[in-house]
């Protein structure tokens, strides 16, 4: 070997978003000159730099090179201990290589972000927003979760209450808000809550939202019918108060007029008080009688008419789309912002369909999906397209092979195929309220993980996110989404 080699120091500690530097001294102890070329490798070598990138040193002398690290303030990089070496490769013999080595420890920082999604949510009975935290730090954070209001008017259910999150991704807590009144006439009202993320040894992280609560009937119908009460006990009191004798007054007339007319009758045609009732009159038949067959036919046909259920034919169950599940969350929560999605997976068909944030598919499976099935309410419809891989790129890119479809509130919208040689999904593209509502979305990549959260930002020039990779050779495999 004609080379010798000194890092200084061999270990050192750098903060992400700052820097850190070592000295590389280098000496040639061959006979001739030389020409060294360094180049950096590792976990770290994307932020590392040397400086300069060569030496040329006679035989005997030695020069010195900076390698610097500079490592973003990201989750990207993770904390802890990174080994890194420097490639010096001899220009005259380069199969005499030499990789010195070295280690770097970067400090762990926290960054903990939470959103409520959506920030104003309405209902009688209930409200069902949920708490997106994401972890932006370089190591694990563990929290719990927690709901508090002014004046003890709401409960609160989280699901889950205690959350540990990996850094760069994200978590979703179902957060069930609960009114302790029953508004039953009135106007809604607006209640201000806050969902708490407490990590230990730091102040809790707080985000606030409205429950806006209706009442069941409006203000003005409990006044009709107070009024209405009002009036008919009124009436029943008058009229029990007042009502004039007429049967007794009418009564008394005719009797004194009778008295001065009609005779008494004699005790010779008087009827005797157990004389039997008269037959009818001649001429005048009496009604028929019911017989046997008669009888017999009307049982049959009472049981015919009961008995028509026996002809009924067995039907298959309708299909339960996105929209199908949509319109029941909008029946429940007529003023909520709802989405609700199925995807179609590769060989096994449309998925059972989920709402506001709950999984889509099967993370981790290998199996790509085809197709995505939405539905939104509250969000005055919704519009996508599929992105999907292209043989033609010369970047190894998708592309977009259709134009986007649209569906207004409560309808079904497809992106993608379900054809037996329909291509696998990158990704897709979607937006809420024509650009100008927000709408979140996290897949999960095959190969990958779950990547971040991601909205769209409207009135920026970004009214629609995309949900997926762009590398041909990748897809998705689960879904969640949220407006």
């Amino acid at each position: 070997m004609s080379l010798w080699t000194s890092l200084e120091p061999a270990s050192t500690t750098v903060d992400p978003g700052g820097g850190a530097t070592v000295r590389l001294r280098v000496r040639n102890t061959g006979d001739v000159v030389d020409e060294y070329r360094f180049e950096p490798v590792g976990d770290l070598a994307p932020w590392a730099r040397v400086e300069p990138q060569s030496l040329r040193l006679y035989p005997g002398t030695t020069g010195t090179v900076e390698v610097s690290f500079a490592p973003p303030r990201t989750s990207d990089v993770a904390a802890g201990p990174h080994p890194y070496a420097v490639r010096i490769t001899p220009t005259e013999q380069p199969e005499a290589t030499v990789v010195p080595e070295g280690n770097v420890t970067v400090t762990p920082f926290t960054e903990v972000r939470a959103e409520l999604v959506p920030p104003v949510v309405k209902g009688r009975l209930r409200g069902r927003p949920k708490l997106a935290v994401d972890n932006l730090g370089n190591t694990r954070v563990t929290a719990s979760l927690a709901g508090s209001d002014n004046g003890d008017q709401l409960s609160f259910d989280l699901d889950p209450s205690n959350v540990q999150i990996e850094p760069g991704r994200a978590v979703f807590v179902k957060a069930r808000l609960k009114p302790r009144e029953i508004i039953w006439f009135g106007s809604k009202q607006e209640r201000p809550y806050a969902l708490a993320v407490q990590r230990s040894g730091v102040d809790p992280q707080s985000v606030e939202g409205t429950f806006v609560q209706r009442g069941f009937l409006p203000g003005w119908l409990a006044t009709v019918l107070g009024m209405t009460v009002a009036l008919a006990i009124a009436f029943v009191v008058i009229w029990l108060s007042y009502k004039p004798d007429v049967r007794s007054l009418a009564t008394e007339q005719m009797t004194e007029a009778g008295a001065d007319r009609i005779p008494a009758p004699s005790p010779a045609l008087s009827a005797p008080a157990s004389e039997a009732p008269k037959a009818p009159p001649a001429g005048v038949p009496a009604p028929p009688a019911v017989t046997e067959p008669e009888q017999a036919a009307g049982a049959g046909a009472g049981a015919g008419a009961g008995g028509g259920g026996s002809e009924e034919k067995e039907t298959e169950a309708p299909e339960r789309t996105a929209a199908t599940a949509v319109r029941q969350l909008a029946a429940e929560d007529p003023g909520g912002r709802h989405i609700c999605y199925r995807v179609y997976v590769a060989g096994q068909g449309w998925t059972d369909a989920v709402c506001d944030g709950e999984t889509a598919g099967a993370a981790g499976s290998g199996t790509p999906l085809r197709a995505v099935n939405i539905a939104v309410s509250g969000a005055k419809g919704t519009s996508g397209g599929a992105f999907v891989p292209n043989p033609a790129s010369t970047k190894g890119e998708g592309h977009y092979p259709d134009p986007w479809s649209n569906a207004a509130d409560g309808i079904d919208n497809y992106v993608g195929s379900t054809e037996e040689d329909a291509p696998d999904l990158m990704g897709f593209s979607v937006n809420v309220d024509g650009g100008r509502g927000a709408v979140c979305q996290s897949t999960y990549v095959h190969g990958d993980a779950w990547l971040g959260l991601a909205c769209d930002e409207p009135g920026t020039g970004y009214d629609f996110t995309y949900a997926g990779t762009h590398d041909n050779a990748s897809w998705i495999e689960a879904i969640r989404l949220t407006v």
